[in-house]
C-alpha cells in the first residue's frame, strides 16, 4: 500500500495520522514543503504582475486530488504558512480545505526572488512542531538544499508543480536536517482515490 512508502516516521499513517505520538527525533520540526500546484501560462496581457497568476483550472482540479491524498496519508501541521503570490495562496486554501489543514498565513519570505537563508531565518522561533511551507520553485528546492546540505546551491532539487517534501530538522540551522520523503502529485493523486 502506498503509506508503506512513505510512511518514516512523520506525522503521517493510515489511521488518522501520528499527531500527538512524539516526534521521533526529540524536540525537532517536521517541515512540509509544498510547491503550488500548476499555474496559468505567464501572459503579461492578462497578469502584468506574475504575483497575480492564478491555479489553472485543471492545476487546482489535479490539486485537489493530491490533497486529499495528504489528507489520506492523514499528514497534520500546525501551521501553513504561505506566499502570497495568488497561485500559492490558492495551493494552500486547498490544503486546508481538502486535507484540513490550518488556514494558511501569508509569508513574504516564500515570494520566488526571496534568499533561503532569509527564509530559514524568518522561521527561527517558530514554535510548532509541524510545519507547511508553500510556495516556488527554484526557491523551495534551493531551501530544501539548505536544510539539508547547508548550502542552497548544495543539491539540485526540483520540486514539482504540486509535490510534497517532508524534511525533519531537529533545529532550524543550515545543513541541521533530514529528507524524510518525496511524494509526487501524481503519487498523492493515486493515494487520494
Amino acid at each position: 500500500m502506498y503509506h508503506d512508502v512513505v510512511d518514516v516516521g512523520c506525522r503521517c499513517g493510515v489511521e488518522g495520522g501520528l499527531r500527538g505520538a512524539g516526534y521521533p527525533y526529540g524536540a525537532g520540526m517536521e517541515l512540509y514543503l509544498v510547491r503550488h500546484a500548476i499555474a496559468e501560462r505567464r501572459d503579461r496581457a492578462r497578469w502584468p504582475d506574475d504575483a497575480e497568476r492564478p491555479l489553472a483550472p485543471d492545476g487546482a482540479e489535479r490539486f485537489h486530488a493530491a490533497a486529499r491524498g495528504v489528507r489520506a496519508l492523514g499528514i497534520s501541521v500546525d501551521a501553513v504558512l504561505a506566499s502570497p503570490y495568488v497561485r500559492a495562496w490558492s495551493t494552500a486554501e486547498i490544503l486546508a480545505a481538502e486535507a484540513s489543514w490550518p488556514a494558511p498565513v501569508r509569508w513574504p519570505e516564500l515570494e520566488p526572488e526571496i534568499d533561503p537563508a532569509a527564509c530559514l531565518g524568518s522561521l527561527r522561533g517558530r514554535s510548532e512542531s509541524a510545519l507547511a511551507l508553500v510556495g516556488h520553485q527554484p526557491q523551495l528546492g534551493r531551501l530544501a538544499s539548505l536544510f539539508l546540505s547547508g548550502d542552497p546551491e548544495g543539491l539540485d532539487l526540483e520540486v514539482k508543480k504540486g509535490a510534497v517534501i517532508c524534511v525533519s530538522a531537529d533545529e532550524l540551522e543550515p545543513g541541521a536536517s533530514r529528507l524524510r520523503w518525496s511524494a509526487s502529485p501524481k503519487l498523492l493523486r493515486g493515494i487520494g482515490r
